[in-house]
């Protein structure tokens, strides 16, 4: 058995939960609330990316050329940290959830930076990712690129208003490649379009029974939204 991944007690009856918990997903489909969410029900530590933090962030969003290498490796740099504080902390705790995953950080520096960029990433990414916690599973929330740019204006943060639905997209479509190819730990793909985890307690029951029963592999949660 993984250390970190022992029997505790569920939100309902008795289950066996994953020990490392990963909620990913573009920004806008909620993997930050769900993960906040789920860290409640387990009664876990929770590990949440800090965006507010990145300085060079709102430069990004108003010229991505030319802060695209200082904002991702900010990213890089942050959450190494953080995952290499939490592989030093007692990884015989039951359950831990974070809101990010370090290997998806590549897909925006491909996404953003030129040749040779990308090319100076790649060298300092893999000096830093060595010898870090691999997750017991990872939750990837998928949404299209319209309902996340709803979500996205709903919120209100105003670096976040400078985002164009065709970087969204981008991003979107980045996501969907990097889990077609995604073997590194059990991978649960969610369509998270038309329900609503956090707010609404059967979706969120709905999925947590589902993840419970992820052990290996790939498997598709598609649920039906409140009402059908």
């Amino acid at each position: 058995m993984n250390p970190g991944t022992l029997q505790v007690s569920a939100t309902v009856g008795q289950a066996r939960n994953p020990g490392y918990v990963v909620v990913e997903g573009p920004i806008g489909v909620g993997k930050t609330s769900l993960a906040q969410k789920l860290s409640q029900a387990f009664g876990s530590d929770l590990l949440l990316e800090r965006p507010e933090e990145n300085p060079f962030l709102e430069r990004f969003y108003q010229a991505r050329k030319q802060f695209a290498l200082p904002t991702q490796l900010f990213f890089l740099f942050q959450r190494v940290r953080q995952l290499q504080e939490l592989r030093q902390g007692d990884m015989f705790r039951p359950v831990r959830v974070a809101d990010f995953l370090l290997e998806k950080d590549s897909l925006f520096a491909r996404l953003n930076l030129d040749d040779d960029e990308w090319r100076l990433y790649e060298q300092v990414y893999a000096q830093m990712s060595l010898d870090l916690p691999t997750p017991d599973l990872v939750i990837y929330l998928q949404a299209p690129a319209d309902v996340l740019m709803e979500r996205v204006r709903r919120r209100r943060v105003p670096h976040e208003r400078l985002i164009e639905r065709d970087y969204m997209e981008s991003i979107v479509e980045g996501y969907t490649r990097f889990f077609h190819h995604y073997t590194a730990a059990p991978l649960l793909v969610v369509n998270a379009a038309e329900v609503n985890f956090v707010d609404n307690e059967a979706d969120f029951k709905a999925l947590l029974d589902h993840l419970r029963g992820v052990r290996s592999g790939r498997h598709f949660f598609n649920p039906l939204p409140a009402g059908s």
